[in-house]
């Protein structure tokens, strides 16, 4: 008889948890960035070590970050399970013995979502900026 609830209180918690996940899944598919098709023009502002800055004008039909960089070579990377972790931008590698990355900015703040996922609208401003420290 024991086991039978132990079983009951499994199935009962199975159940409770995939009740959250597509919970979860859908405020996010609800609340995701929106991407914006067709052509828009975008400006990426290269910020370098010595605080230099180099802008790029970028017309593209892509909806993310992303493929917007990759069609003007200004990027490279690794691949990792979240998208292209960036270490090269504009032929500038980050140092990773000096803790260097590189920091996507929309308008002076942070982005929270990777390259990949970062949707771009016409007129955005975006900041790729060599940072120092983790």
């Amino acid at each position: 008889m024991e086991q039978k609830k132990v079983n009951k209180w499994i199935l009962v918690g199975c159940a409770a948890l995939l009740v959250l996940a597509a919970a979860f899944a859908a405020v996010y598919l609800l609340y995701k960035p929106q991407t914006v098709q067709g052509s828009k023009q975008i400006t990426v502002s290269v910020v370098f070590e010595d605080a230099s800055v180099k802008e790029h004008e970028i017309t593209t039909q892509q909806e993310y970050l992303r493929g917007a960089l990759e069609e003007q070579g200004l990027v490279e990377g690794d691949e990792s399970e979240y998208g292209l972790f960036i270490k090269t931008v504009d032929g500038v590698t980050a140092d990773e013995s000096k803790q260097q990355w590189w920091c996507i900015t929309k308008i002076g703040e942070q982005v929270n979502t990777s390259v990949d996922q970062t949707p771009i609208a016409d007129g955005d401003r975006f900041e790729l900026t060599l940072t120092t420290g983790w």
